[in-house]
């Protein structure tokens, strides 16, 4: 009874708190999660996902991986990744279980968002399930132990996944710049890709710095901070967008991504609209959006950019990717990389195996023989958003 208690447990952990099995997409096969259903809700999200984090980290969580591939396998951003799937920010800020994640099968795993500093975040509760829509709803406010911690970490790790950091402002710098230089100090000698995070709702005055003049300066400093502590001039660095961007606003990321400023662009974080389709109680909570309802914007703003950059910039994919269907249009929308989250939680682990393997599928389906020919060829079908 306590080996069938624990192994219930540990199931429940993978799917994070996530809605019970029933008619939806997010349906799980297994009796030990429907057997673990009514202990986990009693967890609010982020306790769950701090469980969920521990099983991890022990190493309590089975997985199949993915069969390796070579239609899958991608060179991008200098780097060479296994496929082309990969786990978003946010999931596992401190870097507490790297390894563990990269052994589910992903192609590489994004750390942060990390600040200069420790900081504590909002005041919870700041994370919301939406689970008749497939959504969550977070307000975190870049909660994390900082990034002299996780550099600690991403030292001791050994799984050979591209591993990237996702760095961000602290709340009370008056020195945005300076934290991003910072954190690439820190971080840049352990990690294979930096990424921006300038399109954060839950940071007051956060999106005000998508604009050209403040991109162009905390790059620079982000770039200089990470020359300063590894001589090979520093890993690629990434921008990631917000999903509310205007035309004008996106046409300007462009143009920094295409002249070289950024390396590529990560589209995109979450939203702060809410779309009429939303049906759970909690849909007008305050916060970013994630998960599928997000999926049609962040595709059309995906497009848009990929259009815009001719197809020269790298650009990743994030947002409401639930399965190798979404993940195959994406690609096939303009992206060279893909990262899963809320699905993540919903579904749990086997996702990956699932949205790797299916990717691959399709690819042959259609004759391709590698990612990169696929990339793009329905980006002129996705109208651009307003």
């Amino acid at each position: 009874m306590t080996v069938a208690f624990c192994n219930a447990s540990i199931e429940a952990f993978q799917f994070a708190g996530i809605a019970p099995p029933g008619p939806t997409r997010y349906v799980a096969p297994m009796s030990l999660y429907r057997l673990a259903w009514p202990l986990v809700r009693r967890f609010d999200p982020e306790t769950a996902h701090a469980l969920a984090l521990w099983a991890l980290r022990r190493r309590l969580v089975p997985a199949r991986r993915p069969r390796p591939d070579p239609v899958l396998r991608r060179h991008v951003l200098g780097l060479t990744f296994a496929n082309p799937v990969g786990l978003a920010a946010g999931f596992d800020k401190d870097g507490t279980a790297v390894d563990a994640l990269a052994g589910l099968g992903f192609g590489f795993v994004e750390t942060g968002t990390v600040t200069p500093r420790p900081q504590a975040g909002n005041a919870r509760p700041r994370l919301v399930r939406l689970e008749a829509d497939g959504a969550l709803i977070n307000r975190m406010g870049f909660n994390n132990a900082g990034a002299t911690a996780l550099a600690a970490r991403l030292a001791r790790r050994r799984h050979r996944a591209v591993v990237g950091a996702n760095i961000g402002k602290n709340r009370d710098s008056t020195d945005a710049a300076g934290d991003y230089g910072a954190c690439a100090r820190v971080l840049a000698p352990l990690v294979d890709y930096l990424v921006i995070n300038v399109s954060s709702p839950n940071t007051p005055g956060l999106r005000a710095l998508q604009d050209r003049a403040a991109v162009d300066a905390i790059a620079a400093a982000t770039r200089e901070g990470a020359r300063a502590t590894r001589g090979d001039g520093g890993p690629p660095v990434l921008l990631k967008v917000a999903p509310d961007l205007t035309a004008d606003d996106r046409a300007a990321i462009a143009a920094c991504a295409a002249d070289g400023t950024v390396d590529g662009l990560i589209a995109t974080n979450t939203t702060i609209q809410r779309p009429d389709t939303l049906r759970a109680p909690d849909r007008d909570a305050a916060g970013g959006l994630s998960g599928r309802p997000l999926a049609p914007l962040a595709t059309r703003v995906l497009a848009d950019l990929y259009r815009r950059t001719g197809g020269t910039v790298p650009l990743v994919a994030v947002g409401g990717i639930d399965g190798p269907d979404a993940a195959y249009a994406r690609i096939r929308a303009g992206a060279g990389l893909v990262q899963l989250y809320t699905a993540l939680i919903y579904a749990g682990p086997g996702l990956v195996r699932e949205v790797v393997n299916g990717l691959a599928d399709r690819l042959r389906a259609d004759g391709f023989t590698r990612v990169a020919d696929a990339v793009g060829v329905d980006a002129a079908s996705h109208e651009a958003p307003a």
